[in-house]
Parts: structure tokens; sequence; C-alpha cells
């Protein structure tokens, strides 16, 4: 860009996770795509002007190789062939009608994404149930937050994943953080937990010596080691000791739960030394943490996936919840109860409709009020909306079963790399008849596709944004798609049409968002209040903000969201899950995120200084581990269990512990991790178990490719 060139700044937010750190993009006026984009940090609450790698290198995406120009569709040669907009929608129009008129509407299927904009999920949700009327729509991130989900919902009776502003831990003097790799995962976060490494409070829950774990050293806190699969007895523990000593807030308790006398029973069994034997937390360390978070104020519980992703994920997150009310740290103002959502947009891609079970406005649909509402801002009968679908997983499952799914559209979402017992789900995505996948890139799971449909990138879309926080932000277009690029809502409006479905599909962003917030008012997430002129300015809006409000920064300071404004208190315990457990010569699998991936690696491993960073799926041992199967650092290995089998680099660390094997998930093919995890799921949330499994672990010989 030289000097005599106009410069065009954008004031927007990163497209990765839920921090939606703010950006600015500076480009040459006139600029389309492929042109040289500028990223700048921007101050903003949760990130203050910095960013991750990520971040920094987020322009890189829109001029990477591979970029999806043209709408795609498979050939009789079984290729992918560039086709017309009016062709492949015409195609894709007919199949679903001749798949539905044969098989019934269930039979065509929808898979959302937590990347998608507000507008995008409402218009998915909304076009799955009018135009296919289907109930077979979920997306990824029942894969993230649905257990997190479920605990607050039976809880507090509202899901939003922190209650309180971010900015609020910064006067923290105690935070524990349970299952969550926030250096790694959303590096501007620590930020905000200065104040605590200072006054030595900050606890760190991880199985792993993780970068997070480090920020403990020197005094500046805790690190706690468990036994994968054990945080849940872990946290009946910690409970255990509050309440028999004395240290629970007795006041709050009767004043302001329901259940605190099932909490005490619950947990009398869990005293220090039997969690110590289950968990391997020493029994003073334990007691330790306990009188370090009810000692004083500023004390905040935190939980993440490591602790949620498992068949027991919404119990533990109960577990934590039941810690922070006997505390009585939810609703005070320098204090609290938190779960950090992950996916870009996985606090408002859960409340719009692309749930199974939700309309907008975080809407149940078996109720008969809503599905009226909801209705009447659609301009139909409630009659026609369909009922519950079924969550992800088993939505997955069943692709292309008999009574299955014969056709899917998945938007935002790589499921042949993110879905568990990832094997058993690309078996399914070839059974189907018809499989529609809308991406900018060829990922993984588009490469399977029978027609695939190019859509636009972050930077080149107009929308919203709901943050960890439940803060609405805007997204800005900086620069306009490639030529042939189509926005999805654009292509739901012309394959609704072709469907002579009921309803009126806008294609304008604003104009969805102002239907969206007619369609939430006066459910849990309403939007109704929340308008441009706020969002332009960049208000901090936080749902809910009804009609004549500036929203709602802080949750239940004066009640909880149930009918008698009384927190629920569900006492949990501790099941079997044998599976978890290694037989003699096996490791415990555990899974999670580098710095330098994200999600699926779809995006991320197309950035080459990211790629280079971590080209390779590499899978950590500790050295006792590594000398007892023969591996040195840089060996190639296979790990396999019943499901499948991946190959990895090995890297040798202390930093896990000798029984356990750590491999990140965002590589594909014969590293696809989640070729290894288990789909069984927790009863409530339907959340599959990613984070802990049994695995055989070799050193191999691979032969070298001139």
């Amino acid at each position: 860009m030289t000097d005599t060139t106009a410069a065009v700044a954008t004031a927007t937010h990163c497209p990765y996770c839920a921090l939606q750190c703010a950006m600015t993009l500076t480009r040459a006026e006139g600029a389309s795509a492929g042109a040289a984009v500028v990223v700048a940090g921007r101050d903003f609450p949760t990130n203050r002007g910095g960013l991750c790698k990520k971040g920094w290198t987020s322009a890189e995406l829109l001029r990477a190789p591979g970029r999806l120009t043209a709408p795609l569709v498979r050939g009789d040669d079984g290729e992918l062939h560039e086709t017309g907009w009016d062709a492949v929608l015409d195609l894709i129009a007919e199949r679903v009608v001749a798949i539905r008129a044969e098989h019934g509407a269930d039979a065509v299927a929808v898979f959302g994404g937590g990347g998608l904009t507000n507008e995008k999920a409402y218009q998915l949700g909304k076009f799955a149930r009018l135009a296919l009327g289907t109930s077979r729509i979920d997306y990824n991130g029942r894969f993230c937050m649905s257990s997190a989900a479920a605990a607050g919902n039976r809880a507090f009776g509202i899901d939003r994943g922190l209650p309180f502003p971010l900015a609020d831990l910064d006067a923290a003097s105690t935070v524990l953080l349970l299952g969550t790799n926030v250096a790694a995962t959303m590096p501007p976060f620590i930020g905000h937990l200065t104040g605590a490494q200072d006054a030595g409070g900050l606890i760190v829950v991880d199985p792993r010596r993780t970068a997070t774990a480090r920020l403990t050293d020197e005094g500046r806190g805790i690190h706690l080691q468990p036994t994968p699969g054990t945080d849940l007895a872990l946290l009946l523990g910690l409970t255990h000791i509050v309440l028999a000593e004395g240290l629970a807030d007795a006041a709050y308790l009767a004043d302001r739960t329901v259940g605190s006398d099932s909490l005490r029973r619950s947990v009398a069994g869990w005293w220090p030394e039997r969690v110590a034997s289950v968990t391997g937390v020493p029994a003073p360390t334990l007691r330790t943490v306990a009188r370090r978070l009810a000692a004083g104020t500023g004390v905040y519980i935190l939980t993440g996936r490591g602790v949620e992703q498992h068949v027991d994920g919404t119990d533990t997150a109960t577990a934590a919840i039941n810690l922070a009310l006997a505390l009585g740290l939810p609703g005070r103002r320098d204090s609290g109860y938190g779960t950090l959502t992950g996916q870009g947009n996985g606090q408002g891609g859960r409340e719009h409709g692309q749930k199974c079970d939700q309309l907008p406005g975080y809407r149940k649909i078996t109720d008969p009020a809503a599905r009226a509402h909801v209705a009447a801002v659609w301009g139909v009968d409630p009659s026609i909306i369909p009922g519950p679908g079924i969550p992800a997983v088993e939505l997955l499952q069943s692709l292309g079963t008999p009574g299955g799914p014969r056709a899917l559209l998945v938007h935002g979402s790589n499921v042949v790399v993110s879905a568990p017992n990832a094997s058993v789900v690309r078996a399914g995505l070839e059974r189907l008849d018809l499989l529609v996948v809308s991406d900018f890139f060829l990922s993984e799971t588009a490469a399977l596709a029978d027609v695939v449909l190019p859509v636009p990138q972050w930077a080149e879309e107009e929308g919203t944004m709901t943050n960890l926080e439940g803060r609405v932000l805007r997204r800005r277009r900086a620069l306009t798609p490639p030529e042939g690029v189509r926005d999805e809502l654009w292509i739901l409006a012309e394959l609704a049409r072709r469907l002579d479905a009921p309803g009126t599909y806008a294609v304008d962003a604003r104009e969805v968002f102002g239907e969206l917030r007619r369609a939430s008012a006066g459910g849990i997430a309403d939007y109704s209040g929340i308008d441009d002129s706020l969002l332009d300015a960049g208000a901090p809006v936080h749902w809910p903000c009804p009609v004549g409000s500036l929203g709602t920064p802080r949750l239940f300071a004066d009640s909880f969201g149930h009918p008698d404004g009384r927190a629920r208190i569900v006492a949990v315990s501790p099941a079997n899950h044998d599976e978890r457990i290694p037989a003699q010569g096996e490791l415990t699998l555990i899974t999670g995120r580098l710095l330098e991936h994200y999600q699926s690696g779809a995006q991320t491993r197309r950035v080459p200084e990211l790629a280079q960073a971590q080209p390779e799926v590499r899978a950590t041992l500790h050295p006792a581990a590594a000398d007892r199967y023969g591996i040195a650092e840089g060996d190639r290995v296979e790990l396999s269990n019943g499901r499948g089998v991946i190959r990895a680099t090995a890297l040798i660390s202390r930093d896990v512990r000798p029984g356990d094997v750590f491999v990140p998930f965002h590589f594909a093919g014969d590293g696809t991790a989640n070729l290894l995890t288990s789909d069984a799921v927790d009863p409530v949330s339907a959340m599959p178990e990613f984070k802990t499994g049994a695995v055989s672990v070799r050193r191999i010989e691979e032969a070298i490719v001139a």
C-alpha cells in the first residue's frame, strides 16, 4: 500500500474464539478478494488491543490458496466440477423434493455451526423447519457448550456463558479455572488474571501442566493435576470441606437457593482423603484450595471444555455450580461463576434455533406459547413447525440408516474431523443420497460432498455475533467477496423460493436481525431492544435486552431465572465409566487444543505461519511412558483402540502425567484425534466423551517416500 493510495479502515472482530477480540482491518480503497489487508488490535474490554497468533494472522485466510469461488457438483466421473448457481440450486431443490416425497420431511437434515453469525444461525433454523419441514437440525455447538448450558439452565434457569463482564475478573483475588487452557485457546484472556496471580490466588485444575497451569508458578497460585475424568469427585471434595468446616455462606443458601440439604447429603462421603485416593490431588492441597475460595471477596469459579466434554459433563458442571452456590458467589457484584464459551458465536449460535429443541430467543420448541409467538413472527400457523429433533451425535449416527436422513446440508462445520468416532460419521456421510456443504475452502467434509457452495469469509460479510459475556457485537464487511461467492442468507432465500416455502427469507443481514429481535422478544435470550444504532456505536449491550432496556451486563443480582427467583442445587455423584480406565499396557488419551490452531484446523492449517509452527499432529508422552514403550522424541507412533487408529510424531514432556497421552484435535487424515474418541453421550446434554479414553501406543517404522 503506497502513500498515495487511499486506505480504508474497518472496525470489526476476530473470526475465531468467543472473546471476539476487537481489531481493525485496513485495505486499499476499492480492494476486493486477494487484496492485502493489514490487521491491528483495537481497544476493547476483552482484549484491550491485544491479539493472539491466530488473530494477527487472520487476514491471511482472505487470500489463501484454494478459495472456493464457484459451486461444485460431483459428476458421473466422481469428481467435483464447477457449475452455475441457478443450475446447482435447481439441482438441490429437485433432489430435496424427491427425497422428501419418498422418505418424508425428516429424511432431510441440517447441521449448523457455532461460527455462523446470529442472522445466519437464525435463518438456518427457520429454513430447516419451514422450507424443509424437518425436525432434524442440530449444530457443532452441541460438541462445545451443551453440558455447561444444561447445567446452567437447571441451576439458574438461564444459560449465558459469563453472567458478568469479563473485566470484572480484573479485581479478583481468587480465580478457580477448571478444564480450560486459556493461555493457548484465548491468550488475551490471561490479562484479566493478573490480579489473582498477584494475590497468589490463581488455581488451575488440569491433568496436564499447560501454559495456563504454568501461570501459577512462583507463588502466583496452585496447579491441581488430577487423574483425567475425576473432576466431579474433586469438586464434591471441595464442597465437602466448605460445608464440613463451616465455610459456606449459610444466609445465601437459605435466601437464594433450593436444595442445600440434598447437597450436604451428597457430599458427606467425599472427605479429603477419599478424594485424594480417587483424584491423586493431596488432601492438604484440597483443604488449602477450599479455604482459599471461602476466604474473602473477589472469588470466581470458571469451567471449560476439559470438565464438560464427558458423559458426566453436565453433572460435573453442576458440581462446580453447587460449589459456587455454597460459597454464595453467583450474583455477587465482586464474585461469580461462569463457563467459557469456545466458538466465535457459540453463545448466539445456540440461542436462535440451531439446536434441535429450541426456537429463537432460547425458547423451547415444545412450549405452545413459544411456538405461537415465533409462528406469528414467521407468518405461519404454529402447527407446521416440527417438534423437537435429535441431538448432534444421534443425528450423525443416523445418517443413511433405515428411517434416518438421506440428505444433509452442512453450514459452518467440518464434522469429518470434529465429530467423535469420526470413522462412523464418515461412513454415514458416504451413505447419503445428497450431501451439500457450504464453505469457503474445500474442507475434509466438503471434499466428500455431492454439492459444495462457496460462501463469504468473516471479513466479507455483515452481521452480529454474541461473545462469551453475552455481549452482542457488529461484524462489518471489510472486503467484497470473490465473484461467484454467495452469502448463505441469499442461498437459503433462493432455495426457499424453489421449495415454495411458507414465510419470507430476507437476504439483508440487518433485515434478518430485525426479525430475529421480534422472534426473541419475551424469551430468555431477548434481543428485542438491541437496535442498529446501539451496535454501530459500540455500546456494551448484553442480553437479555428487552425493548426500552440497555441490556443486562450482570445477571442474578436480585434473582435467578426460575419462577421463584431461587437457584436450584442439584445433587450429583460420580458413576463408573469403565471405558475411561486404561487396561494393562494402555494409556489414557487426553484431547485438546494448541495455541496455533482452531477447532478442526480447516482455517488455521491454511495459514503458513501457523502451519509451520504446528505442521503435524504430535502425541505428547511422559518420559516414563516413552521409556516403557521404547519411544524417543520424534519417533512415529501409532495410537489405537476399538474405534480407530491414528499416527503421530512423539513429543516427550513432563507436562503430561506418566499414564496419559495428549493429542490435539486440529488435524485431518490419519492424524484425526476423533478417530479414537467415543460417541457415548451425556444423558442430559448429549455431549460426547471427547476428553478421555483408553488407547494402546506403539512405535512404528514408516517408509520414507523419495
